[in-house]
Order: structure tokens, then C-alpha cells, then sequence
């Protein structure tokens, strides 16, 4: 089999890849044939590598390894990463290795390309995971195309468009509207603009919703959410709000410092997105989207801890106070 060494800050590429490899293993076997170690120590991480397949067919070893290059901890001496590499070099045949670094999204952050784990693991099958950038759409585009064939769907042009426009480059995001839009267009098996429309919540809705919040329209704003309430799990509308809230609070701080480029690449919006909420966003106080913040996040908090049942109504409560 192969060593692998997979790194970046698009962490669901990453573990749709690993969920490929994984569905190859014999799944009467799982729990002996698939292994995850976090930043194992020397001893454990020489013992997983050297690790020799049973009867139960291929094994594959998935070693998070952020530790190893976060921080200034010498991790292995030069006698352990001799070691090391030369186990690498001669892992037996059935036996699949993954290093995995996961870098924070949307920092720009880049591995130290001179520690010697890393020209030690650059050796093997290296593969990076960028985010996609907002602005490159084609690229976001073929990523739809790609992985809608995998579900056996595909996507008219404009049904894509509108994806982009509402979602920006989540991919798992993404993923989660597919597997809903790929209901809807059965037993066809191409997803319209208009189904787009239909079954996805966009910017343009969270906006609305929040906007008449902060404008203190209750009733309105009530309205509006048990109309989502269509599309969406209460639960789901409240992490949707919040995430837009977080992201609305960015670019009110940081609007006059970055570019929308750079906002885009900061909030995962669509830079033509970025462009019209900071001038929608102009009448409102920054007080305001913080205090609607920390409602929401209460809110969240008694739903999740079970110190309230009906979620609807506390998320209703949220909205009004």
C-alpha cells in the first residue's frame, strides 16, 4: 500500500478523502482495521507504522499530526526520525499510512517546510487542501459538478450560480444542501435554479430576518423565521443566524481596514456579497449585532444543555427580546 501525507486548511476535503480510502477496508473488520491516533509519542507512532495486517484484509492508520508542527516541543530526537522514515520507506504492502495536519481556516497559515518531519513526510504521496478562494468561482463550481456526480445528480449552470452566490465555499455546507436537493429532483436527476431556491436558505433571507430584528419589526421577524422554518431545523436557522451575525460583526470592524477581497477570504462570503452588506450594514450599530449575538448564543445554550425543550419558542424568544 502507500504512505500519504495530507495537510491544509479545507479540513472536509480532507476527510472526504480519508472517507474514500476507509470505505475500501473490509467492513466486517473496521474496528481492527482502521486506527486514529492523535500526536502519538514516539513509541506508539513507530509501533503504528510498523503495524503488520492481520487476516482481516487492509489496514489504514490515520495519524493527526497538528502537534508535531504547532509550538516549539521537540516532538523526536534524530535517531527516532531516522527511524521513522526508514519504517515509512518499508511499510508492509496491505497496510496504509495517513499523516494528516489540519491548518486553521481562512488564516493563511502555512506548514514550516524545515522541520525535518516534513521533508521526511514530503517525500511520500504529499497532497495540500486549500480553501477554495471565495472569488474563484470555476474552481468552487467544479468541486459542485464533481461531487454531485458522486451522489449521481447534476446541477444546471444557474442552479450552481445561485449555490455560490448563497453559500460562498463551504463545502460541507454544500454537501448537506445536495443530499436535499438530490430528494427534491427525484426521480429526475438534475437540480434546478428553482430547486436551489425552494430548499436553500440564502444570505439574502438571514439577512432579512435579522434585519427586521435589529429594526425592532418582532412580528415580521417572527414571521420570517417560521417561514424558514420550511427549509430548515430550528436548530440549524440558529447556527445559521449566528455564523451570519459573527461574520456581519467582521465586516463592521473590519471593513474600513481590508479590502472586500481580503473580507472575503476572511468571512468564506462572495466578495459581490461582502460588497453589499457592508453598505446595508451602515445604519447599524455595532452594539446591536452583539447584543443579538449573545441572545442567540444563550438561546443555543439552554437548547443544547436541555434546561429548555421547546426549541422553536426559545429561539422565538431569542428573536424578540
Amino acid at each position: 500500500m502507500a504512505v500519504y501525507f495530507f495537510y491544509g486548511d479545507e479540513d472536509y476535503n480532507i476527510e472526504l478523502e480519508i472517507g474514500s480510502m476507509r470505505s475500501k477496508l473490509n467492513p466486517d473488520f473496521l474496528s481492527m482495521s482502521y486506527q486514529i491516533l492523535d500526536n502519538p509519542e514516539f513509541p506508539e507512532l513507530i509501533s503504528a507504522i510498523r503495524t503488520t495486517p492481520m487476516m482481516f484484509g487492509d489496514m489504514l492508520v490515520v495519524i493527526n499530526a497538528e502537534g508535531y508542527f504547532s509550538g516549539n516541543k521537540n516532538w523526536f530526537e534524530d535517531s527516532e526520525l531516522t527511524e521513522i522514515e526508514d519504517a515509512l520507506k518499508n511499510n508492509p504492502e496491505s497496510l496504509n499510512i495517513v499523516f494528516v495536519v489540519r491548518l486553521p481556516r481562512n488564516e493563511n497559515k502555512k506548514l514550516d517546510s524545515r522541520r525535518k518531519l516534513y521533508k521526511i513526510l514530503s517525500k511520500f504521496n504529499s497532497k495540500e487542501f486549500p480553501t477554495f478562494k471565495t472569488y474563484k468561482t470555476a474552481e468552487i463550481a467544479s468541486w459542485i459538478k464533481n461531487r454531485g456526480k458522486s451522489k449521481n445528480i447534476n446541477f444546471t449552470d444557474d442552479a450552481i450560480e445561485l449555490l455560490i452566490e448563497q453559500i460562498g465555499n463551504n463545502l460541507r455546507e454544500f454537501d448537506g444542501e445536495m443530499e436535499k436537493l438530490k430528494l427534491i429532483a427525484y426521480p429526475q436527476k438534475t437540480v434546478t435554479k428553482e430547486m436551489v431556491k425552494d430548499i436553500c436558505i440564502s444570505n439574502q433571507d438571514l439577512f432579512n430576518l435579522t434585519e427586521l430584528i435589529m429594526n425592532g419589526e418582532r412580528d415580521r421577524a417572527l414571521l420570517e423565521f417560521k417561514k424558514l422554518l420550511d427549509k430548515k431545523h430550528p436548530l440549524e436557522l440558529l447556527s445559521a443566524i449566528q455564523t451570519m451575525i459573527r461574520k456581519w460583526i467582521i465586516l463592521k470592524v473590519k471593513s474600513t481596514e481590508l479590502s472586500s477581497m481580503e473580507l472575503s477570504k476572511l468571512t468564506g462570503m462572495h466578495e459581490f456579497v461582502v460588497k453589499q452588506t457592508i453598505q446595508k450594514l451602515k445604519k447599524t450599530p455595532l452594539a446591536d449585532l452583539v447584543k443579538i449575538k449573545e441572545n442567540l448564543f444563550e438561546a443555543e445554550w439552554k437548547i443544547k444543555s436541555a434546561e429548555s425543550i421547546d426549541i422553536i419558542s426559545e429561539v422565538e424568544c431569542a428573536i424578540i427580546r
